[in-house]
């Protein structure tokens, strides 16, 4: 698993902190093998502890959450927040709401948005956070309630220069609204403490379509690097079908693909035609319904029971969007097999690491999360660069700065990758491109 005696002894000594943390430890793992090869080159790193101390929080809250459904009755919940790392800035980070949300999860994707982060070049630190609620089902004022309840508590622990989180599974411009809401009532400010705001009360253009569009931009630009092509005329499929899958949808249509089945917790839609977008966003967006509805409605759609089966289908460009570990080495085989040129993450984790190095070494373009979903916490960035500056940008200016940003975040990337002696190595490249500048701070900064 490990070359080095130092990483090796590093994961031991976090399996043994964190034995019960599965999610946690795999991305830890991820990040720890893909690190030897740059601490080995900074032998100090080792002397000053720097792995031992970047893998460590800074600090994690776990906190309850009790609330009253529509019949008067009284639910308690679980709410979390990590914040992990602020070398080069703030925490910034998701908050989750999904009944398999727990401290593992939470700190793997704390981890996970350190780099992330990073790589955008925005001076934002990592954090997350999120509660075992589970939105689906409530009513508009359960889930009121309830997220006044989580930021009656939450809010001590963030402020526009301390903590700011955003929208991740479950929590989309509602609950953001009423979260924002309840914390200006508490601290009497109106602040850029969360983004995903309404365009109304300080939210960004662009950031509803930001991580669907940022994948599609990395991933065409990898494209265009490692396999001298393109989207155009290509077959894409999509796991997902929420807001990450929606606009990766979306985009990747506008460069000239071909998107032919999305997904959700229940099963798979496939359309050989290429998915009628409008009518996935009515069912998701307007109605909030599941994805079988798709089939109903388009003529010749087919629905199948179980989302697993999704990677059989035969594409040029698969984009994972839905949640983590979706995708196994069995499934990297089959989309090989079945000819995929390019699998880019939208989704945090989605991939398992055995089918991301199955990928890396039949040199599949391989878009790793950190690096290929940047695009949503980036948007997220620049609207808290409008709100300090009490602005709003264009649409159009915001989309051309997100473009840019995800293919330096390629760029960047790319060429730690070339150092290591592998092109398609991105995986290493972006944990590498991510990590040397939060290591770099944290020198300069002391213990």
């Amino acid at each position: 698993m490990f070359k080095t005696k130092y990483a090796e002894k590093v994961y031991a000594e976090l399996v043994a902190k964190n034995k019960n943390e599965a999610e946690f430890l795999q991305a830890a793992q991820e990040i720890l093998e893909s690190l030897e090869i740059y601490v080995e080159k900074n032998p100090e790193l080792e002397k000053k502890k720097i792995l031992e101390r970047f893998l460590e929080p800074e600090r994690f809250v776990q906190f309850k959450v009790v609330w009253t459904d529509d019949k008067g009755n009284y639910q308690i919940n679980r709410g979390y927040r990590v914040q992990y790392n602020s070398a080069i800035g703030p925490y910034k980070g998701g908050l989750r709401f999904h009944p398999s949300v727990n401290a593992s999860i939470i700190k793997f994707l704390g981890l996970e948005q350190v780099l992330k982060n990073s790589l955008t070049s925005l001076p934002m630190g990592g954090g997350k956070g999120g509660s075992d609620f589970d939105p689906k089902g409530k009513s508009d004022t359960e889930i009121m309630r309830f997220c006044q309840s989580f930021m009656t508590e939450l809010y001590r622990h963030i402020g526009p220069d301390t903590d700011v989180p955003a929208g991740d599974i479950g929590v989309g411009g509602r609950e953001i609204g009423y979260l924002f809401g309840q914390y200006k009532r508490i601290r009497n400010e109106f602040s850029g403490v969360l983004t995903g705001k309404g365009l109304t009360f300080g939210g960004s253009l662009a950031r509803t379509e930001a991580t669907g569009y940022g994948l599609c931009y990395f991933a065409n630009e990898a494209l265009n690097t490692l396999k001298k092509t393109d989207f155009k005329g290509k077959t894409v499929v999509i796991s997902g079908s929420g807001n990450v899958a929606i606009y990766a949808t979306e985009k990747a249509t506008q460069l000239g693909a071909k998107v032919v089945a999305l997904s959700d917790s229940n099963g798979y839609v496939y359309d050989k035609n290429g998915i009628q977008l409008d009518v996935v966003k009515q069912i998701k967006e307007v109605e909030r319904g599941r994805i079988c509805e798709y089939a109903k409605r388009v003529k010749n759609a087919e629905y199948h029971e179980g989302s697993k089966g999704i990677w059989s289908i035969p594409c040029d460009i698969a984009l994972p969007c839905a949640t983590q570990n979706e995708l196994d080495l069995e499934d990297a085989k089959t989309l090989v097999k079945n000819g995929v040129i390019a699998v880019c993450e939208g989704a945090n984790m989605p991939s398992t690491l055995e089918a991301a190095k199955y990928f890396i070494q039949n040199k599949i373009v391989f878009g790793p999360a950190k690096a290929a979903n940047a695009g949503g916490v980036a948007t997220s960035g620049l609207e808290m660069t409008q709100n300090s500056n009490r602005l709003s940008w264009t649409f159009e200016e915001v989309d051309a700065k997100l473009k840019d940003i995800m293919i330096n975040i390629f760029k960047n990337s790319y060429a730690k990758a070339l150092e290591t002696g592998n092109a398609f190595d991105l995986l290493t490249g972006a944990n590498i491109a991510g990590f040397e500048k939060v290591c770099n701070a944290m020198l300069a900064q002391g213990i």
